[in-house]
């Protein structure tokens, strides 16, 4: 009953009823991940629909010169790569854990044979779909149209809530800039009285202020 409720508290699963989760849970499992594990490599070929429960999974690409490229960063719970499954691709992209995590892994074929036929399932994936690609046309938009103070000054903004947990080093690499660039702004910004810092995190913000930084854009 305790894993049924857990379950329950996922959106995709909150309507089943106990029998169709029992035989859901029958051909899906748990899996733990450490930090800095690879829950996927791009060009691979799925064979499970994965559903992050704990934990913050980074999605990347790698340039030919060997750069990391972060596309997102997803955090629980939620779907991930949901679009490769329904389009029978390879994975585009890389997957790794920025901290300790749990997925579920749902064996694809037999959850496509006999779930994905309930509307309600249906209707949850296509609005996962879609909040991922208002997060790309963000990304997209951020990067051809911001400097980068603005754009620093918007995730702040955005995140506000999160930036204690996030180091300087990981707010670079989010935004794909480099640290030392990152820690300019964070020390102007911190010089105007916009963010409050302290033993190198964020614990504070002026969102007033942020938004001044960012809404020329």
């Amino acid at each position: 009953m305790r894993i049924q409720m857990e379950w329950k508290k996922i959106d995709l699963f909150s309507a089943l009823e106990e029998e169709r989760l029992d035989y859901l849970q029958s051909f899906s499992k748990k899996l733990s991940y450490q930090e800095g594990n690879i829950l996927f490599f791009e060009g691979e070929k799925p064979n499970h629909l994965y559903v992050l429960l704990k934990g913050i999974l980074k999605i990347y690409k790698t340039d030919p010169r060997g750069n990391e490229v972060v596309i997102h960063y997803i955090q629980p719970p939620s779907l991930v790569a949901e679009l490769v499954n329904l389009e029978g691709m390879n994975y585009p992209a890389s997957a790794i854990f920025e901290s300790d995590g749990e997925i579920l892994a749902i064996d694809y074929a037999i959850f496509e044979r006999d779930f994905l036929k309930n509307g309600d399932m249906a209707f949850y994936i296509i609005k996962s779909l879609t909040r991922k690609i208002k997060a790309l046309e963000e990304v997209i938009t951020s990067n051809l149209t911001m400097d980068t103070t603005s754009r620093v000054a918007k995730f702040f903004y955005d995140k506000s809530e999160e930036l204690p947990c996030l180091s300087q080093r990981k707010i670079a690499s989010i935004l794909n800039t480099t640290p030392e660039t990152l820690s300019r702004i964070v020390k102007k910004l911190k010089e105007e009285k916009i963010i409050t810092v302290e033993k190198g995190s964020i614990i504070e913000v002026n969102k007033g202020r942020l938004k001044e930084e960012f809404d020329l854009f």
